[in-house]
């Protein structure tokens, strides 16, 4: 069932804003300056998993002042939900990996199941190296692999619902403007 609008006027309404736009904009540079650091020579190939990495590599982009080459990817686990079922492949890659340097840009690594199975993937086609990147790594113990860490990660969010800056709930507050908890979440 498709909730209502001011049911989730109300998710928002009473949600806990745990980043302001701001704050996010400075994480974000922060990132841009970390990939130049290590990617400006490299000539990667840059995947914006969907549908959560878009607003994460909309504001990114532009702040890599080097050749790149970008696609998209769509893999998930949660359509709609709010709780990760089996990994779906909705778009692969359709451009060669072999002996290229993959840049992968997300909005979050909560347990990371699904960034590991596309970076498994790429390495799978032939990718010489594989980076990942992702606006929001979630503290927890219950990553894919112990301790898990993406290469470039924004900041770091306490254990709750997140939604804001590609992050969903229930498919909607992608286009929050900073990083929200859902309340009792």
């Amino acid at each position: 069932m498709t909730p209502t609008r001011e049911a989730m006027q109300a998710v928002f309404d009473e949600a806990d804003c745990l980043h302001t736009e701001a704050e996010v904009d400075a994480a974000i540079d922060k990132v841009a300056r970390e990939i130049t650091e290590t990617l400006a020579d490299a000539n990667p190939l840059v995947f914006c998993v969907m549908t959560g990495g878009l607003i994460f590599s909309g504001r990114l982009l532009p702040k890599l002042l080097f050749p790149l080459e970008l696609h998209y990817i769509h893999a998930t686990r949660y359509r709609l939900e709010t709780t990760g079922g089996i990994l779906d492949w909705l778009v692969e890659p359709r451009v060669p990996l072999r002996d290229r340097t993959i840049l992968i840009l997300d909005d979050i690594l909560d347990e990371g199941t699904t960034l590991a199975a596309i970076e498994e993937y790429c390495l799978k086609k032939g990718a010489a190296r594989v980076y990942t990147s992702v606006l929001v790594d979630k503290q927890h113990d219950r990553k894919a692999r112990p301790g898990m860490k993406c290469d470039f990660t924004g900041m770091e969010v306490e254990d709750r619902f997140l939604f804001g800056y590609g992050m969903d709930y229930k498919g909607y507050w992608r286009n929050a403007p900073g990083i929200y908890a859902v309340k009792g979440l």
